[in-house]
């Protein structure tokens, strides 16, 4: 976020003001690394925020219909994808971009927060403690081998949804394998999960026990 007696034209400048609270900038995701194996690349709406990938298939990919990405977004739902923080190269590393930390509503680097383009307001990315969740709208496939890598492996918060999506993936009410299974999940991913938390249960129990005892 730029200070108030920065120039406007010019690309934003973190507020803090240490060189401590700077060295965020130095580490990942923001540290331009010069030997990036190069699987990727991406920019904004305007191009000035540009950026690579190293990793081909992302740790997972959903779509989210939680209330804060359908305002985000100004859209239904959110397509996302989760990296590691060093999966990601800026180009120019910090520069031009903004941040947002919506529980105090602050525009300083304070995690988990959301991230986007000074210019075009584009949004880029949310980052958290250890990840990145990255928009896939914003990245140039070289064919639709590489687009499938992305392809959502289910829906989350769709309790919250405005629009129903018979697709057949997974559809959970809040967070996937933490929440309930809802509406046309498959049948065999429900059974799944319900064996999977019965299990977890039974051994709680177990262990409550031997402490007990």
């Amino acid at each position: 976020m730029p200070n108030s007696n920065q120039d406007t034209d010019g690309p934003p400048t973190h507020a803090t003001r240490s060189k401590d609270d700077d060295a965020w900038k130095h580490q990942p995701p923001y540290k331009f690394q010069k030997d990036f194996q190069v699987e990727y690349e991406a920019n904004c709406q305007c191009k000035k925020i540009k950026y690579q990938l190293s990793r081909k298939e992302p740790l997972n990919s959903k779509l989210c219909h939680c209330s804060d990405c359908q305002r985000q977004h100004g859209a239904p739902f959110q397509w996302a994808a989760i990296f590691h923080k060093e999966d990601i190269n800026f180009l120019n590393g910090a520069e031009g971009l903004e941040w947002f930390h919506a529980p105090n509503a602050s525009l300083e680097h304070t995690l988990p927060c959301k991230v986007h383009c000074h210019h075009c307001k584009s949004p880029i990315m949310d980052e958290g403690k250890s990840m990145i969740l990255l928009f896939p709208g914003l990245i140039h496939f070289k064919s639709k081998k590489d687009m499938d890598y992305f392809n959502p492996k289910c829906h989350i918060f769709y309790g919250q949804r405005v629009i129903d999506i018979p697709d057949g993936l997974p559809k959970w009410d809040g967070l996937d394998e933490k929440s309930k299974l809802i509406e046309d999940s498959p049948e065999d991913i429900v059974k799944e999960y319900e064996q999977k938390r019965k299990s977890e249960e039974n051994d709680s129990g177990k262990d409550s026990k031997k402490v007990k005892l």
